[in-house]
């Protein structure tokens, strides 16, 4: 499933939200401003009728009217009227306009009360006596042109809210999930080899209670871990040491029976025992494997874990000179990893390279400054298909050699508690003798 970040889809929505409020009310209020408006202008035009009409009855009673339609002069105000009027005749004769009519009379009708044509809006009012007419028209575009105005006032400010919101948000949103994102970040440093407690003072009330769950799980997966090493531990103990007093009886009793026919049987059964022992170490190791201990809350210094093991591997051999380490001038391997699960997968491949490979022939631990540690020896050709099947539990790379078939499981599965890989490598570099095996460290 496709993840996706709370703090991304909150402020979109929260945006989206905010434009679409900001929107339904920028619609209610153009709706609400088109009746006012309405009412506004048509106000005017009434006042300005009433104003117009008693100068109107005046000019007639002088009657000093001219035949042509009077244009009166534009205003010194220097700009266009809004409202324009005629001054007509019942016969619909144009008495007098103002400057920006035409002399031509309006097409609305001489009925007292408001008209509305394609263009204009016409309110008239007449004289009771003198059949005279005074009509105040509007232009329909002006009404519309301060209607878009209006609307624009009140969506054009969204260009500057809308970014201005995103980053309030953004920085409102990460404020308030801060304490969430220290919680995330300490949970995901948590593993098999850190299980210390959460530390996390000021959490908000909605959170404290899954830190404080998480410690009582914590300390619980601690226990459990600790008491399986425990059990581990001394399962080996328990285990060594019958093994070792039957290993001590068989060989006495070879010394006894000598030449003695039964000395074989003797001697099986101490090969039984020595089998039996590998066999108990190897699934002692699997289990502290199993347990988790591949990790360290500190970083070790690796280097010296290494030369202790190839030291006691050469102890072991029997020969000094057969297992030698080489190491780059200068090379660290500093990593947060539990020495003793080192330990185990160093020695788990020398003893591969030791049984599985050319007897007597050098074996080569080398460390890399890139942080790595391969162990080479002389070996004979392995296809793909054996490499693979190599890894897997209780399979040997031959059946006829001695082993249990699970040191490369110990080896993978430590390896993977401590973010490293193993690879293996026959025909090394082309050379049909040559085989490897690479622990690369993260």
């Amino acid at each position: 499933m496709r993840s996706y970040s709370i703090t991304r889809r909150l402020v979109a929505w929260l945006i989206v939200c905010t434009i679409a409020f900001w929107g339904m009310g920028a619609a209610l209020s153009a709706y609400v401003m088109h009746d006012e408006f309405d009412e506004i202008f048509d106000s005017a035009m009434q006042e300005t009728a009433d104003r117009l009409l008693p100068l109107a009855l005046d000019d007639v009673r002088k009657g000093d009217l001219p035949d042509m339609p009077r244009r009166l002069q534009k205003s010194d105000g220097g700009f266009d009227g809004y409202l324009t009027y005629q001054v007509r005749t019942r016969d619909g004769r144009v008495l007098m306009h103002s400057y920006e009519t035409p002399p031509a009379p309006f097409k609305a009708p001489l009925a007292e009360g408001f008209w509305q044509g394609d263009n204009l809006r016409v309110f008239t009012i007449a004289a009771d006596d003198n059949g005279v007419f005074v009509q105040v028209a509007d232009s329909l575009a002006h009404r519309s042109e301060a209607m878009r105005d209006s609307i624009l006032a009140l969506l054009l400010p969204l260009a500057i809210l809308v970014p201005l919101s995103v980053v309030l948000l953004l920085y409102i949103i990460r404020r308030a999930m801060a304490p969430l994102t220290e919680l995330r970040t300490a949970i995901a440093e948590k593993d098999s080899g850190n299980l210390s407690p959460l530390v996390l003072p000021g959490l908000p009330n909605e959170l404290a209670p899954i830190a404080n769950s998480l410690n009582i799980v914590l300390a619980r997966l601690a226990a459990a871990f600790e008491a399986e090493r425990e059990f581990t531990a001394n399962s080996a103990h328990e285990l060594r040491t019958p093994i070792a007093g039957a290993m001590a009886q068989a060989q006495l009793l070879i010394a006894e029976l000598g030449s003695s026919p039964t000395a074989e049987r003797a001697v099986l059964i101490e090969q039984s025992l020595k089998t039996l022992t590998s066999l108990t170490e190897k699934l002692l190791q699997l289990a502290r494997a199993e347990a988790g201990i591949g990790l360290a809350e500190a970083p070790h210094d690796l280097i010296p874990v290494v030369d202790m093991v190839v030291e006691d591997m050469q102890r072991h051999a029997g020969n000094r000179h057969r297992i030698d380490r080489i190491m780059e001038e200068g090379t660290r391997l500093v990593r947060a990893i539990n020495p003793d699960a080192l330990a185990i997968v160093l020695r788990n491949l020398i003893e591969n390279a030791m049984h599985h490979g050319e007897q007597a022939k050098p074996i080569t631990v080398r460390i890399g400054a890139e942080g790595s540690i391969a162990i080479i020896n002389a070996a004979r050709p392995f296809t793909d298909q054996e490499l693979i099947r190599i890894r897997q539990r209780f399979h040997r790379a031959d059946d006829r050699s001695t082993g249990s078939g699970l040191g490369l499981s110990i080896v993978e599965r430590l390896l993977t508690q401590m973010n490293a890989s193993l690879e293996l490598q026959s025909r090394r570099r082309g050379d049909e003798t040559q085989f490897e095996a690479l622990v690369r460290f993260a």
